[in-house]
This record gives structure tokens, C-alpha cells and sequence, in this order.
């Protein structure tokens, strides 16, 4: 037969199914899906290890020491017949208690407004760019930060001493206009408040500028490109973001202010000590009015650092993409881990910031 009408040679599937053989062996095989590990021996390769939690023996070793003293002080508290708890009681409640615990927050608030108020100004004095203004406002704090307040209430107390009169009139030896003693003028109480308002404006100034310095400079400088001025900028832009710094120092300072409002009874001022003071004066007990007026100091002390919390969980908005939980939502995780319900991560349950990933 010619070459030309010869038949060419009959391919085969065989090397083509040997090279899909050889690939299927060399591809690696899935992992098989984690079983339960087997009981004795070695665990398998596709089952799953068991996770076991580390052991912590010091800290329940140090916590259970600190409950058994924490017990023994308690009971020593509690069974003590030297305290006279049905005394505490009796006198818990009454008018002249509630009187000057009334008083005492009543003073701790207007010190408290007044005080940082002043220091504003104070602040904003020492940031500015008028030298006079920042000597005068350095000078002040410098001078109110020095000296004890006690000393401080006890010179007020005898200003009249200094100057027996106050009045209006012309200066440079001219009459008087309006004039008043001044022993009339500052009572126990005003002098009180005079007194720890300029004590606590130096230190509320401090206070204020740190917060006003921990803001970025980039914020101003983008509140002036957009043509803000510059009480506006102050007021809308750089304040909002200094008082996540100003809360937590500014809670501290009114929960240090209401305990240092005790300091007033060395004036006369009827205050929750000064109260309780004048009973056991005449009832010679000295330790259970005492207690009662620890026990309203601790009740509002309490009651002070709760809102703190709060207020400081608000003005965290926007530093944070979660804000941290609250008391409430703390238990509710703990009953839910101790009820067997799976374990959700905090920021699982805590609303989102608004804006707080931008």
C-alpha cells in the first residue's frame, strides 16, 4: 500500500489515565472533620485535642485568705457591743442629722459650681496670650495651693480684724457710698464658702488647663480653617474633648470636697459632724454618733462615685469602639457564665459608639 494511504496509528486513553492516577495520589486528602477524642490510649489524628484551662492556685489561694479576713473584720464590727448599734439607729434618722447632712451637701455642690467656675476663667487666664493675665492667674493658684485650707477658713473667719468695714465709695479718700461691718457681713456659714470656693478654684484650675492641653492641637487648627472664632472653638470643639479628662479628676475632687466639708465645724457651721458633734456632747456617745456620721458619708460617697461612672461612660463616646459595661451588664454575664449559657465577649454586649470607628 502506498505510504500516502496508509493509516495512522490509533491513540490510546492508557498515559492519560496513568497522569490523572499520579496527580489524585500526590493531591494531599481533606482533613477528616475533629470527632470526639477516644477514651484511653492516644488521640487520634483527626480528633480533636481536649482544652484545658490553667490552673491559677495563688489567686485562689490569696483570695480565699482576703475573704477570711475580710469575715473576721466584719464579725469583729458586727458582734462588738462597744458600737452600740441599736444606738447608731436610734440616731441614724433624726432631725438634727438629716439637718446638717442637708447642709453638707448644700455646701458641697455651691463650692463645687463656684469653685470651678472661677477656675474656668483661671484656666482660660493662663492659656491666654496676654502675659499680664497668665502671671495674675499663676500667681493665684500658687498663693491658694500653698496654704492649708484650714488656715485659709480661719483667716476669713477673722478678716474683720484686717478690714472692719466694707463698703462702696470714691477712691483715693473719697466718701463712702455704701459701707457695712464686716462682722455682720460673713457669717460662719458665707465664710465657709468663701473660703473653701477660693481654695478649690486653684486646684479646679489645674484641673481645667489639663484637660484643655490634652486635646490635639490638629482640632483647633481645623475648627480655625473653618472659620470658628475663638470663644466658639473653645466652647464647641475643645471643651466636649478635655472633659473626658476633666470627669475623672473632677469626680475626685467632689467626692474630696464632701468629706472636706467636716473641716467647717472648727467654724461653728452645723454641718453632718458639726450635728452629730452637739449630741454626744450632751449624750456622751462619742462612737455611735460617730458612726452615723460615717455611715452618711460612706451612703454618699456611694451615691457620688455611681454617677461618676456614668458620666464618665458618657464622654466616652467616640474614644472607644465599645463602651465598657455597666455594673448591671457585668452581673449579667457572670449569672449567664454560671447558668451554663456560652460566654459572649464584652464588646458582644455593649451597644456600638455611634462613630466610634470613624
Amino acid at each position: 500500500m502506498p505510504p500516502s494511504l496508509s493509516r495512522p496509528p490509533r491513540r490510546t486513553a492508557l498515559p492519560a489515565l496513568k497522569t490523572a492516577h499520579r496527580h489524585a495520589a500526590a493531591r494531599p486528602e481533606p482533613p477528616s472533620a475533629p470527632g470526639p477524642a477516644r477514651e484511653g490510649g492516644p488521640p487520634a489524628p483527626g480528633d480533636a485535642l481536649p482544652v484545658v484551662p490553667r490552673r491559677h492556685p495563688g489567686r485562689w489561694t490569696a483570695a480565699v485568705i482576703a475573704l477570711v479576713l475580710f469575715a473576721l473584720v466584719v464579725n469583729s464590727v458586727v458582734r462588738n457591743d462597744a458600737f452600740q448599734w441599736d444606738v447608731v439607729g436610734d440616731w441614724f434618722t433624726t432631725r438634727a442629722v438629716l439637718d446638717g447632712l442637708l447642709l453638707t451637701l448644700w455646701l458641697t455642690g455651691a463650692v463645687m459650681v463656684l469653685g470651678f467656675l472661677l477656675g474656668t476663667g483661671l484656666a482660660v487666664m493662663r492659656l491666654s496670650a496676654n502675659p499680664v493675665l497668665r502671671s495674675l492667674s499663676w500667681g493665684y493658684v500658687w498663693i491658694f495651693r500653698s496654704t492649708p485650707l484650714l488656715v485659709q477658713l480661719l483667716f476669713w473667719f477673722n478678716i474683720g480684724a484686717l478690714y472692719p468695714t466694707l463698703g462702696v465709695g470714691l477712691p483715693f479718700g473719697g466718701p463712702d457710698l455704701f459701707s457695712v461691718s464686716t462682722v455682720n457681713l460673713l457669717g460662719p456659714t458665707l465664710t465657709a464658702v468663701i473660703g473653701m470656693t477660693l481654695h478649690e478654684a486653684a486646684y479646679a484650675a489645674e484641673v481645667v488647663r489639663g484637660g484643655i492641653l490634652s486635646v490635639e492641637p490638629g482640632q483647633t487648627e481645623a475648627a480655625q480653617a473653618l472659620g470658628l472664632s475663638r470663644w466658639r472653638t473653645l466652647r464647641r470643639v475643645v471643651v466636649p474633648q478635655a472633659m473626658r479628662s476633666i470627669v475623672p479628676t473632677a469626680g475626685n475632687m467632689l467626692i474630696g470636697t464632701l468629706k472636706g466639708t467636716s473641716i467647717v465645724s472648727v467654724l461653728a457651721v452645723h454641718d453632718l459632724l458639726y450635728s452629730v458633734q452637739l449630741v454626744y456632747n450632751q449624750t456622751y456617745q462619742v462612737i455611735p454618733l460617730l458612726m452615723v456620721a460615717t455611715l452618711w458619708y460612706i451612703a454618699v460617697t456611694t451615691v457620688l462615685s455611681i454617677g461618676q461612672f456614668y458620666v464618665e461612660r458618657y464622654y466616652a463616646r467616640g474614644s472607644a469602639r465599645a463602651l465598657p459595661p455597666t455594673p448591671l451588664q457585668r452581673l449579667r454575664r457572670r449569672l449567664a457564665t454560671v447558668g451554663g449559657t456560652p460566654r459572649r465577649s464584652p464588646a458582644a454586649e455593649v451597644r456600638p459608639v455611634p462613630g466610634g470607628d470613624r
